[in-house]
């Protein structure tokens, strides 16, 4: 019995780390201004999955170069960086507060998002 309770304490304990992450949820733009020539829509493209815990954003393993723009409520840039395809973490700078929208650029493709720091 004491091996139950400790391993459903330990799994608990784990379970809140874990939780500590929290999931940025993107949406989709296409920066386009060329129009298609058949008419015919693209093939949707999936937002990354991009975690963000305290000051650092997490990437998954294996995606694309970004350019990473983190922009105010009045939509001035406060911080850019590129995310390299060998990153899975940015950490953003302590002196932002607040309300911001993030914006992972690849090519004619954004993502967009808001965080609170």
């Amino acid at each position: 019995m004491k091996k139950l309770l400790l391993f459903l304490l330990s799994a608990f304990i784990f379970s809140t780390n874990v939780s500590a992450q929290e999931l940025v949820p993107l949406t989709v733009c296409i920066e386009d201004d060329q129009p298609l020539g058949n008419g015919y829509p693209r093939t949707p493209m999936l937002a990354p999955k991009v975690y963000i815990e305290d000051y650092t954003l997490l990437f998954e393993a294996n995606h694309p170069d970004y350019v990473l723009n983190i922009k105010d409520e009045d939509g001035d840039v406060v911080y850019s960086t590129v995310v390299s395809s060998t990153q899975t973490q940015v950490v953003l700078p302590s002196t932002l507060s607040g309300n911001y929208q993030i914006e992972l650029v690849m090519g004619n493709w954004l993502f967009k998002g808001w965080i609170n720091l």
